[in-house]
């Protein structure tokens, strides 16, 4: 029997999240915050490259808690992901 989508890809994540949690977390929260920064300092194509592999990073980690998340929790997360997809999407597209 095959395994579903969601269980393929929990697999294919044990060992990028093994890695993640051995690095430092102060050392994850200056990458994610040199992302942002990058974001928003950065020339209009470039920012928003670095807002997309931050929406990339927020929508992997929502993928894989979601199923032990509450509604509020979800919602919150969902949000964060909407927000940080429209600041890429703004910054990608010329005014």
């Amino acid at each position: 029997m095959a395994l579903s989508f969601r269980s393929r890809l929990e697999h294919a994540s044990v060992p990028w999240v093994e890695r993640l949690n051995a690095v430092p977390r102060p050392v994850a929260l200056v990458v994610l915050v040199a992302l942002l920064a990058a974001g928003i300092v950065a020339p209009r194509p470039w920012g928003g490259i670095a807002f997309l592999v931050v929406s990339a990073f927020v929508g992997w980690l929502l993928f894989l808690t979601w199923q032990r998340l509450t509604l509020p929790e979800r919602l919150m997360r969902v949000a964060v992901l909407v927000l940080a997809v429209a600041v890429a999407i703004v910054r990608i597209v010329p005014a």
